[in-house]
């Protein structure tokens, strides 16, 4: 009962510390003043409720929120960044990976995301088939909200 509200306080914190650190304009702190860094920080909130309280099942979500917040602050910042969404399914091969030390399961799942996504990224000449995944994903980067807004529509009229 006392962990029950561990990830609200972690958000919380985060929050907070945010927009302080906003507020008194810390050069150190410049480039974390962008909404990637709400991702980081609750993803990183995530990941300290599982770990703290024992309870694994956020593990994966919480990598995917960090791993997408860092990707977006990397292409923001650093142009040495890859911009490339064979990096998505990397996200989610490290996110398997977190859940697979403490859960055992989704190794394979890890590494065939992983080798999809190297293989994207690492590859020198676009296959002819790829270039419909290159528009499917360009298509899902434009228009994302949608996508996110249709998914919380079936959260709410899905059957349990």
């Amino acid at each position: 009962m006392k962990k029950q509200h561990t990830f609200t306080g972690f958000v919380l914190v985060g929050i907070g510390a945010f927009f302080l650190l906003k507020q008194l304009q810390l050069p150190l702190f410049f480039n974390f003043y962008s909404w990637p860094t709400i991702l980081i920080i609750l993803g990183i909130a995530l990941l300290l409720h599982s770990y703290i309280t024992n309870d694994y099942k956020n593990l994966f979500t919480g990598v995917i929120v960090l791993g997408i917040g860092i990707h977006f602050h990397g292409l923001t910042y650093y142009s040495f960044w890859i911009d490339d969404w064979g990096m998505y399914f990397i996200i989610i091969a490290i996110a398997y990976f977190v859940r697979f030390q403490k859960t055992k399961s989704g190794l394979f799942s890890g590494l065939l995301f992983l080798g999809i996504g190297l293989f994207v990224i690492l590859t020198p000449n676009e296959p002819i088939w790829m270039k419909w995944l290159n528009r499917f994903f360009q298509f899902a980067e434009d228009f994302w909200p949608i996508i996110v807004i249709g998914l919380g529509l079936y959260m709410f009229v899905r059957k349990k």
